[in-house]
């Protein structure tokens, strides 16, 4: 029979052979993990972690395995007489003290009771006969020497072979439970294990391989091994336990909590689980649940997870009441900080971020924190009847998500949100509210959309108005209805309109677009051309954009008593080869900016793409270049002897040099002395 270590390796080495993952060097993780090694104490004994089982026994125990004495052939199935001292005890350790398997002897007449550290969700041999008995050649009453189970632990923390292998025997010996409560890897003679024991000893050799990769972080692949173990032993509580450790790695939680309420019906007692369904609570925001298996009856809660959880629910409770006093603010910072206190994946939180962010009209910003709202599996039952801001808490991301679909012009999106609010919340006033507020203005809109369709613009006006009465801060409403004032000629009533729009949504690019024609036509040109140059960042590839932008320009200038003539829109970067063709170009009215270069300048390069996009920006200033080694005269007229060279003329004079500037200064120049 080989070495027990080495099968155990073999076995992890072909499982991890199986699932074609490499074993890379070990990493501490501090993600619950499932292992706790032994460690050695100062007497040379091996103890476990904190809150884990007791230690292995000494060798006084391993000297009295050694008196003990057997009896004859294979296991019988009667009742033997064994002191308690003379099997060492044995404890396989997860999770920080989850023991799989550790034995006791029982008395010959009536099984002692068990220790107090024994937990019933572990896994323990069923059978309810005498302790195991080892055969022997030398005959009934020979003793066995170092009679000790392969499997138990050893004061020197190792597993050791037996002394009952040494001699020859025809019947090979077997890796078995026995059928005393000895714990797995006893050795039977000539084969005789059932298919339960050999179930539970496949069981723990597949949780430790599972362990392993956990520890080194292949949580997926450690999900594989603590599930194939559940399916040979389904009753084993450690193994669920191990089992929702990984699916948090996997930040699978939802599943994560329903292992760990799974191993706590199993075993009600088992702390561990409870430990780590407290972690899961207090992660996902649920401060009462995690205070409940926290503070489990008879056991002292952790001093970090209590700090954390006394953290998050101050944090909570100071952000529920700024939501009610309307401080978004200090709703969005106190959120914030329960987030990063422990509760970094609690949906609502992230929710409430989101909320804050669309009251404080960053409406932007609330749409991208909404796609950041934690998902995964459904969470259990148990766990469905919890409140947030007074409404159950998986109601509230569908509310918060029917605002912020509302206001972004997405009214189909935030009924079925509004909806899916209601159903999980029917009695809740606030989520009944949003309900018929949402239906009403989807229905406002879609009958104003009718009314402009048709020509009716000033009906169109009413409905939308009607619409705005249900939600005052809805910007497509405000932007609807200056379409219609647009269409009716009344330019104040829509450039207020759209104001009110921009308000809520500062990047509205159709209430940018309606504001600058409005005031196109009472020619506001300043005003006008701003908002043209905000949109022609926004759509720089948007010709009518540009082309509106240049007419607005030209307006300005004449507006100014500025001479302008052959202007053209979409106008080229124009080459310059002689002293004259400069002169005449910067002397004519308008801007004229002029990049000295030379082609084999790596700067000048890089610059002259930027040139050709500022040409196409503002296409009412002029756009010259000259290469001052193909025209030295020009270049020596300039004075210029660094490229690359900026100069900007207005009217025919100078007004601004700039040499090897950034793309930034560049055009703030030129905005600035194209106005």
């Amino acid at each position: 029979m080989s070495h027990p270590e080495m099968r155990v390796e073999a076995l992890t080495d072909r499982f991890n052979h199986a699932l074609g993952c490499d074993k890379p060097d070990f990493r501490e993780l501090d993600l619950g993990s499932p292992v706790s090694p032994l460690r050695r104490a100062r007497n040379g004994a091996a103890t476990s972690a904190p809150g884990g089982a007791a230690p292995a026994s000494t060798s006084s125990s391993s000297s009295s395995n050694r008196s003990s004495s057997s009896s004859s052939g294979s296991v019988t199935g009667k009742t033997g007489a064994m002191s308690s001292n003379t099997l060492s005890k044995r404890s396989d350790i997860v999770g920080g003290g989850e023991v799989c398997g550790s034995t006791e002897a029982e008395s010959t007449r009536s099984p002692a009771p068990p220790p107090r550290n024994f937990r019933p969700g572990h896994a323990r041999s069923k059978s309810a006969g005498a302790p195991l008995i080892f055969s022997s050649s030398s005959g009934v009453n020979s003793p066995i020497h170092n009679a000790l189970p392969t499997g138990n632990i050893c004061p020197s923390g190792k597993i050791v072979k037996t002394g009952m292998a040494q001699k020859s025997v025809s019947r090979s010996d077997v890796l078995g439970s026995g059928l005393g409560n000895y714990g797995h890897g006893s050795i039977m003679r000539g084969g005789g294990s059932s298919s339960s024991s050999s179930s539970s000893s496949d069981s723990e050799e597949l949780k430790r391989a599972g362990n392993e990769l956990y520890k080194r972080g292949h949580f997926a692949e450690a999900l594989l091994l603590y599930d194939r173990a559940i399916a040979l032993v389904p009753d084993n509580a450690a193994y669920r336990s191990n089992r929702a450790a990984a699916l948090t790695g996997l930040r699978r939680f939802g599943l994560a909590v329903r292992e760990c309420e799974e191993a706590v019906r199993l075993d009600p007692g088992y702390g561990r689980a409870h430990q780590r369904l407290a972690a899961l609570h207090l992660r996902l925001g649920r401060v009462e649940s995690a205070r409940n298996h926290l503070f489990l009856q008879g056991q002292q809660p952790d001093p970090t997870e209590l700090h954390k959880l006394v953290t998050v629910e101050r944090h909570l409770n100071r952000c529920t009441e700024a939501r009610k006093s309307v401080d978004w603010k200090s709703a969005l910072r106190e959120g914030d900080a329960a987030i990063a206190a422990g509760a970094d994946a609690s949906p609502q939180l992230f929710a409430c971020r989101a909320e804050a962010l669309l009251k404080l009209h960053q409406l932007e910003e609330a749409d991208s924190a909404l796609a950041k709202i934690p998902k995964f599996e459904p969470l259990p039952p148990s766990c469905l009847r919890t409140k947030i801001f007074g409404m159950l808490s998986e109601a509230y991301p569908f509310f918060v998500r029917a605002q912020i679909e509302m206001a972004l012009g997405r009214f189909e999106n935030a009924v079925t949100a509004a909806e899916k609010a209601g159903l999980t919340d029917p009695r809740n006033v606030e989520v009944a509210t949003l309900l018929n507020c949402v239906r009403l203005v989807t229905r406002a809109r879609s009958h104003g959309n009718e009314l402009f369709n048709a020509g009716k613009f000033a009906e169109a006006c009413v409905a939308y108005g009607e619409g705005l009465k249900f939600d005052q801060s809805n910007p497509v409403l405000y932007c609807n209805r200056a379409a219609c004032w647009s269409k009716l000629g009344q330019w104040e009533r829509s450039i207020e309109d759209c104001n009110q729009a921009l308000r809520i949504q500062p990047n509205y690019t159709k209430a940018l677009l309606r504001r600058a024609a409005s005031n196109e036509k009472l020619e506001r040109w300043v005003e006008s051309v701003r908002d043209y140059e905000i949109l022609r960042k926004e759509l720089p590839g948007d010709n009518e954009v540009a082309e509106a932008l240049f007419h607005a320009q030209v307006a300005l200038k004449k507006s100014r008593g500025e001479e302008v003539y052959n202007l053209k829109f979409g106008g080229e970067v124009e080459e310059v080869s002689g002293l004259d063709q400069l002169r005449a170009a910067v002397s004519s009215p308008g801007v004229s900016v002029i990049l000295f270069k030379t082609a084999s300048n790596l700067q000048c390069n890089q610059i002259c793409p930027f040139m050709d996009t500022l040409c196409m920006r503002y296409p009412s200033v002029n756009f010259l270049k000259v290469d001052v080694e193909e025209s030295k005269d020009v270049a020596k007229t300039e004075n210029v002897r660094i490229v690359p060279t900026f100069k900007i003329y207005k009217n025919g004079s100078r007004v601004k040099e700039m040499i090897c500037p950034s793309q930034q200064v560049l055009e703030y120049s030129l905005r600035h002395y194209s106005l």
